[in-house]
């Protein structure tokens, strides 16, 4: 049987389906493991490339391949798609993959270790908050202009929203006292969150400490 060189994985959360084939690009087999069985068959296999598109938990997985004797390699899944012959499905996907890895000018994407991994989370949290913050800065100014106050943009004006809505008290008519307590509630939660981090306490529960 021929030599297998070069090893495409279409990646699952339970099964992998592989692609294998020689230095002549001629298929040497398919097989669909289950993560032992995975790491089982690439311990046993001579050195050779693994490829795998970049995606979830492909970092983990390509370090876990070069643990194993393998040669790693990572390729953004849009590049893949351009080789998929046939019907798609994983076995096309894992051929697809040795396809563009055999390609000269193919780029690769560098498998990251557990630093830059750790790195890149913290990036992405941060972003997540930052959206949040946005978000939940532009629902009070939604929330003060259903009751006439117009404030202006950004998020500095939120941290003097107890002075503001001190400035514009709230008309608290028989029909709408709830919403205008609801919307003063929720005007000062945001301004204590956003700016002390800290949970929003009445003048009344303030004076009496």
């Amino acid at each position: 049987m021929s030599t297998v060189t070069l090893i495409g994985i279409d990646l699952g959360k339970h099964s992998f389906h592989l692609h294998g084939q020689d230095a002549t690009g001629r298929m040497v087999f398919r097989k669909k493991c289950s993560r032992p069985q995975l790491f089982t068959l690439l311990g046993t296999t001579p050195s050779s490339t693994v490829v795998m598109e970049a995606c979830a938990g492909v970092h983990w997985m390509a370090r876990r391949i070069q643990a194993l004797g393998q040669q790693a390699k990572l390729i953004s899944p849009q590049l893949v798609r351009l080789f998929v012959q046939g019907n798609k499905n994983d076995f096309a996907d894992a051929q697809a993959i040795c396809e563009a890895a055999s390609r000269p000018s193919m780029r690769f994407v560098s498998a990251r270790n557990e630093i830059q991994q750790t790195v890149s989370a913290l990036h992405r949290i941060r972003e997540s908050l930052t959206r949040e913050r946005t978000g939940v800065i532009n629902q009070v100014h939604a929330f003060l202009l259903e009751f006439g106050i117009s404030l202006p943009r950004g998020q500095a004006i939120i941290r003097r929203m107890p002075a503001v809505l001190a400035e514009h008290e709230l008309a608290r008519r028989h029909s709408n006292v709830v919403a205008c307590a609801l919307a003063n509630k929720l005007a000062r939660i945001a301004c204590a969150i956003l700016a002390n981090g800290t949970n929003y306490r009445s003048k009344q529960a303030v004076s009496a400490i």
